[in-house]
């Protein structure tokens, strides 16, 4: 099997179980995230070779992951919110790769992320915008003008966790965070862009409603 096939196969079985996670919430919701949580940690530590200022900033790393996706599905439009973070980033994901193989062009950050250029960069951010905009009109939310502007910072934020995370992979020399799956690498690699955009959802969110950051987030 090719490795565009292994990714592509990773990413149904992955996304179907995120999906059924946040639909029903609760105990399964929580414990996926939480065991996602604790393979990142386990993983930025293994780069980063131990290294005690490396271990408390992974330990933030991933304590801040786990906070932003459980309080921000924990408050109502809490599903909506996820689902929307969820279309956004894999709409992204899939627009700059595609878009950046087809069209090519000056690369974005060569000296960190060779393979990424500023046509995919600016087709995923269009993508992903509009995606999100979708899921949102389907789970009934009302939209808004606000929905764009947030929408473009969440795309923007996922697309500059991604970057996060090659440069720490560069400065350690690896290739993959790990090897836990086939076509992907780990949990890190698959994960990158949801830390940040969910992190950026929920000060975001909490900004305006400390108490309910996905309403804070979605309704304007």
């Amino acid at each position: 099997m090719s490795e565009l096939h292994l990714r592509v196969c990773s990413s149904v079985v992955l996304g179907a179980l995120a999906l059924a996670a946040t639909w029903f919430g609760d105990s399964f919701y929580f414990l996926l995230w939480l065991v996602a949580a604790a393979l990142i940690l386990w993983e930025w530590t293994t780069i980063s070779r131990f290294k005690p200022l490396w271990l408390i900033a992974g330990i933030a790393y991933a304590g801040i992951f786990l906070a932003a996706m459980v309080l921000l599905r924990n408050s109502p439009f809490g599903r909506a919110a996820i689902f929307w973070l969820f279309g956004s980033i894999w709409a992204t994901d899939t627009a700059a790769y595609f878009g950046g193989r087809l069209i090519g062009g000056a690369k974005l950050w060569p000296a960190v992320s060779p393979g990424k250029t500023w046509a995919g960069a600016i087709t995923g951010t269009i993508a992903g915008i509009a995606a999100g905009l979708a899921v949102l009109a389907a789970e009934g939310v009302t939209l808004s003008p606000m929905h764009l502007a947030v929408g473009l910072l969440i795309v923007v934020a996922a697309q500059l966790g991604d970057l996060l995370e090659s440069a720490i992979k560069r400065h350690f020399a690896v290739k993959d965070s790990s090897r836990i799956i086939p076509g992907h690498g780990g949990v890190m690699d698959r994960c990158d862009s949801l830390v940040a955009a969910s992190a950026i959802a929920l000060l975001f969110g909490a900004m305006r409603m400390v108490q309910a950051p996905a309403q804070g987030l979605l309704v304007w």
